[in-house]
C-alpha cells in the first residue's frame, strides 16, 4: 500500500520508518526539510517539504483513493483539514488524523475522521486504522487464547450486522459511532468509519479483517 505521512514528529517518523520497513511505499510531508533528519539514513521512502493540506502537494506525493494518508503534523486544526482533503477531495477511504485535545474527538468522529490521541501508543492505534491487514491487538488474556482488537469498519463492511460476525467466532463488544461509545448489540448494523472492539481467538485473528473486507451488507 501506499501511505501518506503528514509530519515527520515523533509519532509521523516511527509510523513511515515501521511502514517502509514492512514494504509499504511511503511519502513524508513536513513543512521543514530538517524534520526529515528524524527517519535516519536507512529510510527508503520519499519526502516532501510541503503543506500537507494543499492539494499539489498532496499529489506529488502521489494521492489516490486507495492509498492511505496519516495526519500526524503538532497541530490539531491542520490535521483534520489534511484528512477531510484526503478524505472529500481524493475519495482516500483510510485517513487518520492525531489529535491533542481529547474533548474534539467526538466533534472529528461525526465527521468521519478516525482519530488518534497524543500518548504513548499514538503511532501502534494509527498503524491499526489504516493498515487493513494489521494483526495487532489491544489485550490477550493470560492464556493467550483470545485477544482484544480495534478496528476501523470500512465502506465494505457497511450494513453488515454484528451477529454475522459473531457467526464467524468474533464477539463485538463495543462501537464508537459519532464520537459516542455503546455497547454492542447482535442486531445493530455496522456504519462506515465506526471504530469497533472485538473479542477474537487468538488463532482466528485473520477473520477479523476478512469480515471487514468482504461484503456481507447492505
Amino acid at each position: 500500500m501506499h501511505v501518506i505521512v503528514v509530519g515527520c514528529g515523533r509519532v509521523g517518523s516511527t509510523v513511515a520508518r515501521e511502514l517502509s520497513s514492512s514494504g509499504h511505499t511511503v511519502c513524508v510531508i513536513d513543512r521543514k526539510a530538517d524534520a526529515f533528519r528524524r527517519l535516519g539514513p536507512d529510510f527508503a521512502g520519499r519526502t516532501l517539504t510541503g503543506i500537507g493540506f494543499d492539494r499539489d502537494t498532496l499529489r506529488e506525493a502521489g494521492i489516490t483513493a486507495d492509498c492511505a494518508v496519516m495526519a500526524v503534523t503538532s497541530g490539531d486544526n491542520s490535521n483534520v483539514l489534511i484528512a477531510r482533503v484526503a478524505r472529500e477531495t481524493f475519495g482516500v477511504e483510510r485517513v487518520v488524523a492525531r489529535i491533542y485535545d481529547p474533548k474534539r474527538a467526538a466533534i472529528y468522529a461525526r465527521l468521519g475522521i478516525p482519530t488518534v490521541a497524543s500518548v504513548s501508543w499514538t503511532s501502534a492505534r494509527a498503524l491499526q486504522l489504516v493498515l487493513p491487514d494489521s494483526h495487532d491487538s489491544e489485550w490477550t488474556d493470560p492464556t493467550a487464547r483470545f485477544a482484544l482488537v480495534e478496528r476501523a469498519v470500512p465502506a465494505s463492511a457497511a450494513g453488515k450486522a454484528l451477529k454475522d460476525l459473531e457467526a464467524e467466532g468474533m464477539r463485538v463488544a463495543l462501537v464508537i459511532r459519532n464520537g459516542e461509545a455503546r455497547l454492542a448489540d447482535a442486531s445493530m448494523l455496522l456504519q462506515q468509519d465506526d471504530i469497533i472492539h472485538v473479542m477474537v481467538a487468538n488463532d482466528r485473528l485473520d477473520s477479523v479483517n476478512h469480515a471487514l473486507t468482504h461484503s456481507g451488507g447492505h
